[in-house]
């Protein structure tokens, strides 16, 4: 399990590392089914990426460096461990249109205090809600 994780790592390390590197304007980051419980820093440096597909995985914590990316659209985080979720900060986001925290334990403050807030889509199971088997 180490090694997979680890093996992961250094996938979305160099993945990122190319697409800033290159000065890219990388519209999509797919990084699904990988293992990662947080990102690396230099996602944060990706200004006009628009989609971050972060699905599978094994984050707690929402990746909060996401809300400094000004074009980003869609993030895509189904199917992961995050309770809670910076909800305030999303709602800032000008061009933010759909987030997906479908299969996470999301607690109850964060399914009331949402609502209200947000002016982008925000996909969520039912409370206790489980994910098919793969």
């Amino acid at each position: 399990m180490l090694k997979k994780m680890g093996e992961a790592v250094a996938r979305v390390a160099r993945k990122v590392n190319e697409t800033v590197e290159s000065g890219s304007d990388t519209l999509e980051l797919r990084l699904e089914g990988n293992f990662l419980h947080r990102l690396p820093n230099e996602v944060s440096t990706l200004q006009h990426l628009k989609a971050i597909d972060l699905s599978r995985n094994q984050f707690r914590d929402f990746p909060e460096q996401l809300t400094t990316l000004p074009a980003l659209e869609t993030i895509n985080l189904e199917e992961n461990d995050i309770v809670d979720v910076p909800v305030e900060k999303l709602a800032a986001m000008s061009a933010l249109r759909r987030v997906n925290l479908r299969f996470n334990p999301l607690n109850a403050e964060v399914r009331a205090i949402a609502p209200p807030l947000i002016k982008f889509d925000m996909l969520v199971s039912p409370e206790g809600a489980r994910p098919p088997p793969p």
